[in-house]
């Protein structure tokens, strides 16, 4: 992967944590968080075909998987209930761990790495180590490298 689609990977993952944050908040399901968010961007802020579909399914994944992305996220957040934790970090550690049980080419550590840097933007520094934490735990669980 080359660092133009790197980048654009992250910037699919943020579109991702923002739609799921809309369905999360505005209770919206999949479809319709990502028919609304795609034509609110802003022009030249596009990403390339690909990357939207990653996105998409990043979003479907999840919210079609979250029963078992939250027992998995139940048995490893210890002393913290999935419904208890700030909306951003929950989301976060649901991509994490949705994109470790669906996307095989993707290592494990990038996943990890990807979910850091999503919450240090959108939640803040304490969540960096609880999200790396929660994550490596449910990576060992998993058996990924």
């Amino acid at each position: 992967m080359t660092a133009v689609d790197a980048q654009a990977r992250r910037r699919a993952r943020e579109a991702a944590l923002q739609m799921l944050y809309q369905c999360e908040v505005g209770r919206t399901g999949a479809n319709e968080a990502i028919a609304t968010y795609w034509p609110a961007r802003e022009p030249g802020d596009d990403l390339p075909e690909r990357q939207r579909e990653f996105a998409n399914g990043v979003v479907r994944g999840t919210l079609e998987r979250q029963a078992e992305i939250d027992t998995l996220l139940a048995a490893h957040a210890q002393n913290w209930r999935v419904a208890r934790m700030t909306v951003i970090d929950r989301i976060v550690l649901r991509m994490g761990v949705y994109e470790m049980l669906a996307e095989m080419d993707t290592p494990s550590k990038v996943i990890i790495n990807e979910a850091i840097e999503l919450a240090r933007s959108f939640s803040g520094d304490e969540a960096v180590g609880f999200v790396n934490g929660v994550l490596d735990a449910v990576r060992k669980e998993l058996r990924r490298a």
